[in-house]
């Protein structure tokens, strides 16, 4: 997995700068605990830190060509983090082009490939990645990330180069970088949204998914190399379901390849549970160890449930059948609220993303479940990405989403509590023009949506919404798997994001989507063999969160803080009298889930703020003032 960091900077003689640099290299000490280090030129340093997972001998960062470019130096130098999941195809192809090996690493048939194809190299790779190239004959910057975005990439534009890393944090130890940020920079988090490319700090880009970024002296160029595209849909649906499997079959196949210990997290769901299964079936035919698998749960969750719209069912029970069906080795990871209110696991959880983007409670859960799955394992499989494809998600039905002039998610979420303009001074939400904001950025995204000639209109939406899901709220789910992972060393795989089955199923009709009435219809069958009945048949249910009064009591507490305390960033533009409407509630036991995602994600934006001295100036800042 590792994390990769650099500068270029072509006013700078940046040997001068090793101290900076190492500094750099060590903020993603957490990505990488196996190996560091740093490749220097005068205007360029490569900096990395690994985690060792194919190779573990001889797979270092940064790596070399031997071949010799300008004043004796290497041809090329990567440093690279992510997984190359066709990397031995195209390692017997270079070698039958000439090439020689010096390790069995996927890197160095990253640098191998971009040295026979150039940047044209990018479209043969089959995986997560975020890369960075440095070509001495042109003197020149080359940064790519994966299709989907599993594996980030940021950078920051200088007078005379640029400044990048796998998270904002190496970024920021550059002395060149202040962390300051517009209020109105702040909307994607007030909204719950990852616009592609933007990002809270001002001045720092996101590389976007399916992009890379050139950077040659006095030019910074990004371009487009991947982009969802409709296309006919001409296979029926027994072709199409054993299509869906047998890319299913190939891509756990191809990303089960580890020198380090790898497992499955389970939670009794379709999605994990069909990853789980061929994952298990796998090893069982190579005669391997069984699986391990993971899941989380709550103390007193599953014996108390109630069920509702999104969680109708536990998880616990379906994943503990799952996994005697399967043969797995199956471990269950209890929390209590004691735990996820933990300073500072709370911290770290925090200081893991570096920007105000979370998902409430299950931010710190899932920080607390890798960390336990890192003590049995590396490499952890996982089901993103399902829901997006198939379209589980409630919005997909739902008449009011499907009809919205805004993000589905939105609509649902105001609906049932979560909406910033409730806890916000209405001067603040009007100064940031928070409505205009996000109907820009719908149709702006809506106009990216590629459509067939002569689609009808329930499938031109349904096309829309499946658009919007895989590029404005995939992200968000893919951020918070690779930061929390990545937090303990664990790299987290995802074999839906493929691009080959995204590709395919994105183009497949609604109707035939949903031939038997149930969402994920072709999922259901495609994994009939392989999971018991009560799985298939198993309604979608939301990742668990926990249900204990004293937790919303410890938030609205926080809240209450960051509301009246004068030296809280947020003091000035929060509603009290709104605040005082949810402390009610949670005395009376009756803070809805939205409700109390709002009061931790509000709560999160001001420790944001306050941990990374975030200077905050911008128009609704300079009105209250």
């Amino acid at each position: 997995m590792c994390g990769i960091t650099g500068w270029v900077d072509f006013a700078r003689d940046l040997h001068t700068q090793v101290s900076v640099v190492d500094a750099m290299v060590e903020t993603l000490v957490r990505r990488g605990p196996d190996d560091g280090g740093v490749w220097l030129d005068t205007h360029i340093a490569l900096g990395h830190r690994r985690l060792a997972v194919i190779d573990l001998a001889h797979g270092t960062q940064p790596m070399h060509a031997p071949e010799r470019g300008p004043r004796d130096l290497p041809r090329a130098v990567i440093s690279y983090g992510g997984e190359i999941y066709n990397f031995r195809e195209l390692r017997t192809e270079l070698a039958g082009l000439g090439h020689r090996f010096r390790t069995n690493s996927d890197t160095e048939v990253a640098l191998r490939g971009y040295l026979q194809w150039g940047v044209e190299f990018v479209h043969r790779l089959n995986g997560m990645y975020s890369i960075a190239i440095w070509d001495t004959d042109r003197d020149e910057l080359l940064l790519i990330r994966d299709r989907l975005g599993v594996k980030p990439l940021f950078y920051y534009p200088t007078e005379h180069g640029v400044i990048f890393g796998s998270e904002p944090k190496a970024i920021l130890a550059n002395p060149l970088v202040r962390a300051s940020a517009a209020a109105e920079e702040l909307c994607d988090a007030l909204l719950f949204l990852r616009t592609p490319g933007r990002v809270p700090f001002r001045g720092m880009r996101e590389l976007k998914p399916g992009h890379l970024l050139r950077v040659r002296r006095g030019r910074i160029t990004e371009k487009r190399y991947w982009a969802l595209e409709a296309r006919p849909h001409t296979d029926d649906l027994p072709t199409t379901i054993v299509t869906i499997r047998e890319l299913l079959d190939d891509i756990v196949a191809r990303q089960m390849i580890s020198d380090v210990p790898l497992c499955s997290l389970l939670s009794g769901g379709l999605d994990s549970s069909t990853v789980a299964a061929i994952a298990q079936r796998n090893r069982r035919a190579d005669g391997a160890a069984q699986l391990a698998t993971f899941c989380v749960d709550f103390t007193g969750h599953t014996e108390n449930f109630q069920g509702d719209p999104i969680r109708p069912t536990p998880d616990g029970p379906y994943a503990l059948e799952v996994a005697h069906h399967i043969g797995s080795q199956h471990h269950t990871v209890v929390l209590d609220q004691s735990r996820l209110l933990d300073p500072l696991v709370r911290q770290t959880v925090l200081r893991a993303w570096d920007l105000p983007f979370n998902f409430a409670d299950l931010d710190v859960s899932l920080y607390l479940l890798f960390a336990a799955v890192r003590e049995h394992a590396t490499v952890a499989l996982s089901g993103e990405a399902a829901d997006e494809l198939f379209g589980g998600y409630l919005w997909f039905a739902d008449p009011a989403a499907r009809s919205a002039e805004t993000f589905p998610w939105l609509k649902l979420g105001a609906h049932r509590g979560l909406d910033p303009r409730s806890l916000f001074h209405p001067w603040f939400i009007d100064e940031l023009k928070l409505t205009e904001y996000e109907a820009d950025l719908y149709h702006s995204a809506l106009a990216e949506v590629p459509h067939l000639d002569g689609e009808g209109r329930a499938d031109r939406r349904t096309r829309e919404l499946s658009y919007l899901t895989l590029t404005r709220w995939l992200p968000i789910l893919l951020d918070k798997k690779d930061r929390m992972g990545m937090a303990s060393g664990l790299e987290g795989r995802v074999p839906f994001c493929d691009h080959r089955l995204v590709e395919y199923v994105f183009n497949i009709p609604w109707a035939m989507k949903t031939f038997s009435g149930q969402e994920k219809s072709l999922l259901r069958v495609a994994a009939a063999d392989l999971l018991p009945e009560s799985v298939l048949r198993r309604r979608k249910a939301a990742y668990p969160t926990i249900r204990d009064p004293a937790y919303d009591r410890a938030l609205i507490d926080a809240l209450t803080v960051q509301s009246y305390s004068g030296d809280s960033p947020l003091h000035p533009f929060l509603d009290g009298d709104a605040v005082r409407r949810l402390t009610a509630k949670t005395a009376a036991d009756s803070l809805s889930e939205f409700e109390r995602i709002l009061v931790e994600s509000t709560v999160r934006l001001g420790d944001w703020l306050h941990t990374y001295h975030v200077d905050l100036d911008g128009s609704a800042v300079d009105t209250y003032r």
